[in-house]
């Protein structure tokens, strides 16, 4: 007997405040839906309540993944004026035979840059979020060429229930909570790819923890930054962008738009790893003129050969990595690093054993004010800061310390902080092995990144590294990256050290630096 809830999704999902959200929902048995919409930051604030939403039984079309599922409009909720900017949480609620069963969707409420007083911008991974998404069975990682947005989320993605192997990042140092995580998500009935993307796993510990500390921040999508680049505009009211978590999808557009806001002097943070690694488009765009926000995350990656903009005059838009050859734009402009030059840390057969922490190269720069931490000092490895993706860069030494060739884009003047150990999958390390037939990831980054897989390219980019630290553009904005994914579990261990560089980096970018 399958087991019976209720699904939904929410369309548009970023709104202005006044305008509408369209709820799609199919319940099992058509059984009528209570709703509850919470604003998710320091708490949990209830704004929107309704019970017994009438709702049908709607199949999952088999092509719900590339085209979405098309249900019909169950329920409208209208995002009130006086809403704050953030992420909103929808719960879906049923009886069945006397047990309650859930289900969530998500929205955000994008900030009115006339009556803003937050002068912190944050997109959250949703781009991300909808590359991982397995509603209906396929995602960018199982064979789909593009993932509608127009479907639920797959549990996991959401929410996580607590217990013992939540991260997908193992433990330093190993206690009760380095239990199996792969163990963890087939208890609790999750997707297998949910501890690779989803609110719970980096955005909401970090909202949490930076709104109970004062800051305010304004929320908007990913796709924002391309549908909405007035956001980081000349007229911006922001003086800070940031990127949180695994921020792994980008498009062009949405490039152009934090790189215009660094280049004119505005600060950019990413507390992210796998950042920018690949390009998508985003298409199909809804509404009945067609200017509404798109409903269609391409991305051919592995595939990229088959995307009908190989080969033609539009090929800058080729969904492949950004380090590509044949794309000319490694994220290192953007950020300073790449995955290109980094890998993982903590997890399956890479670094298994590593600190799970930074080892610190230059301490006397300003982000380590207050900590009193030392040359060759390790930074967060209680908290295993350093964990799952991590971005870095080639270097070299001198006079025993390292320093950025630029030979993969990265800005001369990146000042490199700390660094870790990482290291690609390869053929014999891969937590999910290629097929026989299939490169193994550290052969297929080596093709893109110097057109041959030869075991001297590969060679090339074996030995990777996380790496934290910044530079200043022409425009005098500062970028800064820690290098990783997990360095939000700083904040949510309450990690003094990585509080104090947190609140740094913050404090002083409100100020001007």
């Amino acid at each position: 007997m399958a087991y019976e809830t209720v699904n939904g999704y929410c369309w548009p999902q970023s709104v202005a405040p006044g305008e509408r959200v369209a709820l799609q929902l199919s319940s099992s048995g058509g059984r009528p839906v209570s709703v509850e919409v919470a604003r998710v930051g320091a708490t949990r604030e209830v704004v929107f309540s309704e019970g017994g939403v009438p709702a049908r039984d709607h199949p999952t079309p088999t092509d719900a993944p590339e085209q979405g599922c098309g249900w019909p409009v169950a329920a409208e909720i209208v995002a009130d004026a006086g809403w704050r900017s953030g992420y909103y949480e929808v719960l879906l609620t049923v009886d069945v035979d006397g047990k309650l069963r859930s289900g969530r969707a998500f929205f955000v409420v994008r900030p009115d840059l006339a009556t803003t007083t937050a002068r912190i911008l944050w997109a959250i991974d949703t781009n991300t979020l909808h590359a991982y998404n397995d509603f209906g069975g396929r995602n960018l990682y199982s064979g789909a060429t593009q993932a509608s947005m127009l479907r639920p989320m797959a549990p996991g993605y959401l929410y996580k229930p607590p217990g013992a192997g939540q991260r997908v990042t193992s433990l330093h140092p190993p206690d009760h909570q380095s239990a199996s995580h792969v163990g963890y998500l087939r208890m609790n009935h999750l997707s297998p790819w949910g501890g690779s993307a989803g609110w719970p796993n980096w955005s909401g510990p970090f909202i949490e923890w930076a709104e109970r500390e004062g800051y305010e921040i304004d929320v908007v999508t990913n796709a924002d930054l391309e549908e909405h680049p007035e956001l980081l505009g000349p007229d911006s009211p922001y003086l800070l962008y940031l990127s949180i978590g695994h921020d792994e999808y980008w498009s062009a557009p949405m490039r152009d738009t934090v790189e215009a806001f660094a280049a004119r002097g505005g600060h950019t943070v990413f507390f992210s790893g796998n950042t920018a690694f690949w390009q998508v488009r985003l298409e199909d765009p809804t509404g009945p003129d067609g200017s509404g926000p798109a409903a269609t995350m391409v991305g051919y990656k592995g595939f990229f050969k088959q995307d009908p903009v190989f080969g033609t005059d539009r090929q800058a838009e080729l969904t492949t990595i950004w380090s590509d050859h044949l794309l000319e734009r490694p994220e290192n402009h953007m950020t300073g690093v790449s995955f290109s030059r980094g890998g993982y840390h903590r997890i399956g057969k890479r670094a298994t054993m590593g600190a799970g922490g930074y080892t610190l190269h230059r301490p006397e720069h300003w982000i380590f004010d207050g900590t009193g931490l030392d040359y060759g000092d390790l930074l967060g490895a209680a908290a295993t800061i350093v964990g799952y993706e991590c971005d870095g860069c080639d270097f070299t030494y001198r006079d025993g310390l390292p320093y950025p060739t630029g030979v993969d884009g990265t800005p001369s003047n990146f000042e490199i902080l700390g660094t870790a150990p990482a290291a690609h999958f390869s053929r014999t390390t891969a937590s999910r092995p290629p097929a026989p037939h299939e490169p193994a990831e550290d052969e297929f980054i080596a093709s893109r990144l110097f057109d041959t897989r030869d075991p001297a390219a590969v060679e090339r980019i074996t030995h990777g590294h996380a790496v934290l630290g910044t530079f200043v553009t022409a425009g005098g904005g500062t970028v800064i990256t820690s290098g990783c994914t997990d360095w939000i579990w700083g904040l949510a261990e309450r990690d003094r050290d990585v509080e104090q560089i947190t609140g740094n980096i913050f404090d002083l970018s409100l100020i001007h630096i």
